[in-house]
């Protein structure tokens, strides 16, 4: 009976959360096109991808940690019935994200001359300049698709970004194979070709999300007749305050897998390659948490706004229990196809290749291990900023975050990775290490606040 008064939730939370999962594992499912595409180019190819999109992750973070400030906000407005207020939310985040994509771009664009004094083998560096080049671009349309991501899940309508992921893929899984491999008379452009792709099915996606959006009655007046440039301080303030450290929350996480790309690129281009590999199966798992992240910020914004805060309490932990499961199923798959699932990426029938190929996929499979430990509390922990984002709590949050992955993750990684035999091993234990101070941390935020909030109110109510 304990039991099932969190499991009858589970239905849906599913039902919210599928669609979501589906439209991130979307833009891995990109990420997975081109690595094994690229793949097929060689090893240096591979890590060139890897290393010009570590650039593109730090900048990604700063502009889809920030667009989550506005699904609590549109929850919350939604569940009071206060459209005005909901409109100007999304009207506000739109603005913000807008700029933000511009001001990332150029960021990434200027930053790259920083490729030729990070100790990065020569080749790479020389393949992944034009590749960078074309994909910074795609963080405009990127960033303002995120903030109509944003306001879509806010309204409970999960499944329209799913769609506009979906056709995204279709065109960038197309557009690769004609640029890539110069098909149907185009030029063969190489990792290039993969960039244009990239650039062009975000393009799309943006467009065909507002379209939709633009169509259904619950979304209509919120997304037509936008008067971006009449705008009000209180709300820019209120948005800033939410969604910089939001933006700082997942900068800090993702700087820390991308300082193990730029440590693994000084191991060597296979190490680099390796961790390509093992990190892009592993975002494969962290979507599906994502998406129970996302869910949790929707449900737990409803109940806030709502004022209902045992419900709130109950709800989060329903999530939490049921993305802790889905967790442990993927830590056992990773225990059991360890070392199969790295030949994927690797063309074994090149013979001029195959030493580099047995050492990445040797590699690779090792720090698979380790990625399958940290499963559960990777999703803890992003389960957990998404329930604290419900409530707006983003402060005390973006502290841990920073604690754990800079100040206990971050000097483990460097160390075993550089002066020990672990190597490629070692930075992935550092990460283990920080993924799981953060889970802990961030669940005992939330019982602190969750329990607060109802002694608080039912005083209130006596």
């Amino acid at each position: 009976m304990f039991l099932s008064q969190y499991t009858k939730e589970f239905k849906y939370n599913l039902s919210l959360a599928t669609p979501v999962i589906l439209g991130m594992l979307g833009h891995t499912v990109v990420a997975l096109v081109d690595n094994i595409m690229v793949g097929q180019l060689g090893t240096a190819e591979l890590a060139a991808v890897s290393l010009g999109n570590s650039f593109m992750f730090i900048a990604m973070s700063l502009g889809i940690g920030f667009s989550t400030a506005i699904t609590p906000l549109i929850a919350e407005a939604d569940s009071e019935g206060n459209f005005d207020k909901g409109k100007s939310s999304f009207k506000h985040g739109l603005f913000l994200c807008t700029v933000l994509g511009i001001v990332l771009f150029l960021s990434v664009f200027i930053a790259k001359p920083l490729l030729h004094v990070m100790k990065q083998p020569v080749e790479v560096v020389e393949i992944a300049m034009p590749y960078l080049t074309w994909v910074a671009v795609s963080l405009i349309p990127l960033i303002i698709f995120q903030a109509f991501k944003q306001f879509s899940d806010g309204l409970s309508m999960t499944r329209y970004p799913m769609y506009a992921t979906i056709l995204a893929n279709v065109v960038n899984v197309v557009l690769n194979y004609i640029f890539i491999f110069g098909k149907f008379g185009a030029p063969e452009l190489g990792v290039v070709g993969a960039a244009i792709g990239t650039l062009a099915s975000r393009l799309i996606m943006v467009a065909y999300l507002w379209y939709i959006l633009s169509q259904k009655t619950k979304s209509r007046e919120y997304v037509l007749h936008i008067k971006l440039f009449q705008l009000s301080k209180a709300m820019l303030k209120k948005l800033i305050s939410l969604g910089f450290p939001s933006a700082l929350q997942m900068f800090f996480e993702v700087a820390i897998f991308t300082s193990a790309i730029w440590l693994s690129g000084i191991l060597g281009k296979n190490p680099q390659a390796a961790n390509q590999i093992a990190l892009n199966l592993a975002s494969m798992t962290f979507m599906v948490a994502m998406g129970f992240s996302v869910a949790a910020m929707i449900r737990v914004g409803n109940q806030k706004g709502l004022q209902r805060f045992r419900e709130l309490k109950r709800i989060a932990s329903s999530i939490f229990l049921l993305s802790t499961i889905l967790a442990t199923v993927f830590a056992i798959f990773f225990l059991i196809f360890y070392e199969p699932l790295p030949k994927l990426y690797l063309d074994y029938d090149n013979l001029e290749n195959f030493q580099d190929n047995f050492e990445v996929a040797s590699i690779a499979a090792k720090l698979l291990l380790i990625a399958a430990i940290f499963q559960i509390s990777d999703t803890v922990q992003v389960v957990a900023l998404g329930v604290l984002r419900g409530m707006q709590d983003v402060k005390i949050p973006t502290v841990i975050t920073f604690i754990a992955y800079w100040l206990v993750g971050f000097p483990i990684m460097y160390y075993l990775s550089m002066y020990t035999e672990y190597e490629s091993a070692g930075i992935w234990i550092g990460l283990l290490a920080g993924l799981t101070v953060s889970g802990v941390l961030l669940y005992i935020r939330f019982l602190y606040l969750s329990n607060k909030l109802i002694v608080s109110s039912e005083a209130s109510k006596e």
